[in-house]
């Protein structure tokens, strides 16, 4: 496999697991429906798993544009592939979401409420203020890539004269799923915590182009901030990663 495709299929396996989670806590009827926010970020955080597992040996498993875009601020990926990456993720995350809504077929139908389907796809703020909606998505993903950079330097350098054994991909699929399960946790509130340009913005179009009866509007108005809030958040992480001297 290509590092093209490896981005692809983990981030496919991302979007299938993460918005699939999400599928099942909100849409009627769903065996899930109403089991809240514990199981929501508690299967985005297995889908992060999942997704860094499956592909890390073959493209690092950043499965994030921001994450790319991070990483190549700070001088630890080639800025000519982050193009490449980019589009493997969109593509990715759009195939995920169409096979989400694939496997709730019928519960689209049963749904009335058409925010509710369109939050099965991409993020809503719950409470609107552009200001405060993209800050809260540049600090979540910023705290995303920092603490990606530093665990990633504690799992490859000795620690304390001893190193930590850890083999589970380039960017440790473990300790990012327990990161990604904290920020939900923590910070996952306010926004929904998108923290991915791709997680959102792919399935979004997905939802636009999907026949799903009595959705919403797409929130085309908002979809802007869940693109430049990560991207602003990585880069001021790759920046202070940097400036510490990437300890």
């Amino acid at each position: 496999m290509t590092p093209f495709t490896g981005e692809l299929i983990g981030t496919f396996l991302l979007i299938l697991f993460g918005d699939g989670v999400v599928a099942n806590v909100l849409l009627k009827k769903s065996k899930g429906e109403g089991s809240g926010w514990i199981v929501i970020t508690t299967g985005w955080a297995l889908a992060v798993f999942i997704g860094v597992a499956a592909v890390a040996r073959i493209s690092g498993a950043h499965l994030n544009p921001a994450v790319s875009v991070g990483l190549a601020t700070a001088g630890l990926f080639p800025w000519e592939k982050v193009p490449m990456y980019v589009l493997a993720q969109m593509i990715g995350a759009f195939l995920g979401a169409i096979t989400v809504w694939l496997a709730y077929l019928p519960h689209w139908r049963g749904t009335e409420d058409g925010e509710l389907k369109r939050a099965v796809f991409c993020t809503a703020p719950a409470i609107r203020s552009v200001p405060a909606n993209f800050l809260c998505e540049a600090i979540g993903t910023f705290a995303l890539l920092f603490g990606v950079l530093t665990m990633k330097g504690a799992f490859e350098k000795p620690l304390s004269g001893a190193s930590i054994a850890l083999d589970l991909g380039a960017l440790g699929a473990i300790p990012v799923a327990l990161l990604v399960w904290a920020i939900g946790l923590s910070l996952g509130g306010p926004t929904g915590y998108a923290i991915n340009p791709a997680r959102d913005l792919g399935p979004r179009i997905a939802h636009a182009l999907l026949p799903i009866p009595g959705k919403a509007g797409n929130d085309w108005r908002y979809s802007w901030i869940p693109v430049a809030g990560p991207l602003a958040g990585a880069a001021l992480a790759a920046w202070l990663y940097t400036a510490l001297g990437q300890f």
